[in-house]
């Protein structure tokens, strides 16, 4: 070999040799790189998949009444819960090899690099799903190195710590369809009204054709190019043999109807109810180390839907169209349950709940629980006192009281407690209060949970204290439990996004017996006085303007300020509170807005009790019913013709006939000096 000959193979072998140095450097930082990407994925560890959820409400069927989001409107679903028509056009287009790469599809990304430099610029995309998922869930949408970097590490991250379905549904789960919409589960209500676990071949490519760009291919913005990207993915399916031919023609032929126009985002089912369950279930998960802001949540409630839908349509029907506005809450006296409420006539104007957030003077509704105090210091139904025009003198005789009727007029003889009731007369009212005592008072109105700041005046006894009308609902709602207080809720249970159970109302809840059955119960008589106009005297009973609709025994009682209205009542299963006003506290003169309180809450109870049996009140052992001559309160004979049924406790029924002139003296209670009272003509 001559020297030329041999410097050449020399030469040879250095290249060769450098070559296997570089092949060798080259595999070792490769697989250093490798290696550090392992350690650094496991360092790391497992990325979150945490994404805002909706959190679902359930009425006390089971049935879904309404949602709340977070951020972002998504509905999470399982993978076997999606059409697998879905996935498949949702592979063949973005990822054709999905199941076989690690997160990177490199003769993807070859083919993709080749044609951008080629066109010299960006004219394909070479994303996996995982890359896509990644981007969803940690990342911007900005076209930078380090944002493509992070992306390409999140991507190993996941396909280390997650299998390819949990990826798939993730992806499914949290992409943007646009309009709001994110996730398979949201866009498929949207555009087709159904679960995405029914969407048809063709939907499901409608479907995934809008993900590449909302702006350009959802149905909404543009049909066409929906309808050519869609026709392309069926092509795609088809060459992947993910379906035949024929099912390709006839879903490609197929005239798809999109239902979007009839989604309306703020169309939700009792939405102040639902705002109530919220504050509740919040409270509920901050006692169990949880937020709901976390979302997911599954919470069923209360709510009766035959009585939430004959609240709205009792309110649709009388309330005017004034600016009036409308507070409604209806309660189960066995449970506490709320079953339906209305905070407002219309919550997207004004989300503002009247039930659970305003407080106004309940007037004469507060009434009720007065007698309920004098029931207990011996009062009885047959108590006359004088109602005549009265001031009262109080603060040590600093300061004086007037009270006036609805309609001016006072009654020109003595009044029984159960006519006063009926009739609702005032002067008897704020005498019963002096009577019985700031205290006695303020304990019931306690035990009741209404006590909050009540003022030691004659004004108290009108219902000036300032109440939710949630809370004298609730009292109310312990009267027709028999005297028994429920605390009243809306959330039954709590599950978290993976079905646990958080929260479980308990069967047996805590009650509290806060009056004796026996004064329950008459107190309970006393206010079905109402709608009887055998109480009529200078003033109708007060619910006698509806009881032409009355088709069973109500007991109840309304009260009315200058600025305020309420009705409530209930029968053995329901209890019923309306409340009426603006919020402005603009008086009440129009005669269609004083009208409106009564007429909601009777068509509500009769809607709500419609083809139920009629319940009785059922008097307790110690008290009896007596046939009573209202005017006189002794035991009517065929000479007195204002008779009714009164109930009273043995020892307080009465001996002589209604026919004895004495009757009324022996009834009429005597008043102590403890508080000041003059005939107005004292001070003329």
């Amino acid at each position: 070999m001559n020297r030329a000959e041999y410097q050449r193979q020399r030469k040879k072998k250095l290249r060769l040799r450098k070559i296997v140095i570089w092949v060798i450097v080259c595999g070792s930082a490769l697989a250093s790189a490798l290696l550090s990407l392992r350690i650094y994925a496991q360092i790391t560890g497992a990325p979150s998949l945490t994404v805002p959820k909706a959190t679902v409400f359930l009425d006390a069927d089971g049935k879904q009444i309404g949602d709340k989001f977070s951020q972002q409107r998504r509905y999470w679903v399982d993978l076997d819960e999606i059409s697998p028509f879905v996935t498949k056009a949702l592979i063949a287009t973005e990822d054709q090899n999905f199941y076989s790469h690690h997160g990177f599809d490199y003769t993807r990304i070859a083919g993709a690099l080749f044609k951008d430099i080629k066109a010299m610029k960006k004219v394909e995309g070479a994303s996996t799903i995982t890359q896509q998922y990644a981007r969803n869930l940690y990342l911007t949408y900005d076209k930078t190195w380090v944002r493509k970097i992070n992306e390409a590490l999140y991507a190993y991250r996941l396909e280390t710590f997650y299998d390819k379905d949990q990826i798939l549904e993730g992806y499914l789960n949290t992409v943007y369809f646009g309009h709001g919409m994110y996730g398979v589960e949201a866009a498929s209500r949207y555009f087709f009204a159904k679960s995405a676990k029914d969407l048809t071949l063709p939907e499901a490519a409608a479907l995934i054709a809008i993900p590449k760009g909302p702006s350009i291919y959802s149905p909404l913005a543009n049909e066409e190019k929906n309808h050519q990207r869609q026709q392309l993915i069926l092509s795609l399916m088809e060459q992947q043999n993910m379906i035949t031919k024929d099912a390709k023609e006839r879903a490609q032929q197929e005239k798809l109807a999109f239902k979007y126009d009839e989604w309306d985002s703020g169309k939700i089912n009792a939405p102040y109810f639902i705002d109530t369950v919220w504050a509740e279930a919040q409270k509920i998960l901050e006692k169990n180390g949880r937020s709901i802001e976390e979302g997911g949540w599954t919470i069923q409630t209360t709510l009766n839907p035959t009585h939430q839908i004959a609240a709205e349509e009792a309110i649709k029907k009388n309330l005017p169209n004034s600016g009036l506005q409308v507070g409604f809450v209806s309660m189960d006296p066995k449970t506490g349950y709320i079953t339906a409420l209305v905070g407002g006539s219309q919550y997207t104007k004004s989300p503002f709940n009247r039930v659970t957030q305003a407080k106004r003077q309940p007037g004469s509704a507060i009434k009720p629980l007065l007698y309920a105090t004098a029931l207990e210091d011996n009062f009885s139904p047959l108590t006359f006192m004088d109602a005549e025009q009265t001031i009262f003198t109080y603060d040590g005789g600093r300061s004086e009281y007037e009270p006036k009727n609805v309609n001016g007029k006072f009654a020109n003889h003595p009044l029984s407690l159960a006519q006063a009731l009926a009739i609702s007369d005032n002067i008897y009212a704020v005498k019963t209060f002096e009577e019985v005592g700031y205290r006695k008072f303020r304990q019931m109105l306690d035990r009741f949970g209404l006590g909050g700041s009540l003022q030691n005046t004659p004004s108290v006894a009108l219902g000036t204290t300032e109440v939710s009308l949630k809370d004298i609902t609730s009292a109310y709602n312990t009267i027709a439990a028999g005297g028994v207080k429920r605390t009243p809720i809306t959330v039954l249970s709590i599950k978290d996004s993976n079905g646990k159970v958080l929260y479980k109302v308990k069967k047996h809840r805590e009650s509290k017996r806060v009056l004796k059955k026996d004064d329950n119960f008459i107190l309970t008589q006393l206010m079905t006085g109402m709608f009887d106009p055998v109480f009529n005297d200078y003033a109708p009973a007060t619910g006698v303007s509806i009881r032409n609709k009355q088709t069973r025994p109500y007991a109840a009682k309304s009260g009315t300020t200058l600025t305020d209205q309420m009705m409530i009542g209930f029968t053995p299963s329901l209890t019923a509170g309306v409340w009426n006003g603006y919020d402005q506290g603009k008086q009440m003169t129009d005669t269609a807005d004083s009208r409106a309180t009564k007429q909601i809450w009777i068509d509500f109870m009769e809607n709500a009790h419609k083809d139920l049996p009629s319940e009785p009140f059922i008097a307790p052992d110690g008290v009896e019913a007596a046939i009573i001559d209202v005017e006189t309160g002794g035991i009517a004979t065929k000479s007195c013709s204002r008779q009714r049924v009164v109930y009273l406790k043995k020892k307080d029924i009465p001996k002589k006939k209604c026919t004895d002139p004495s009757i009324v003296k022996d009834l009429t209670r005597d008043t102590n000096d403890s508080w000041s009272l003059f005939p107005f003509s004292f001070f003329e």
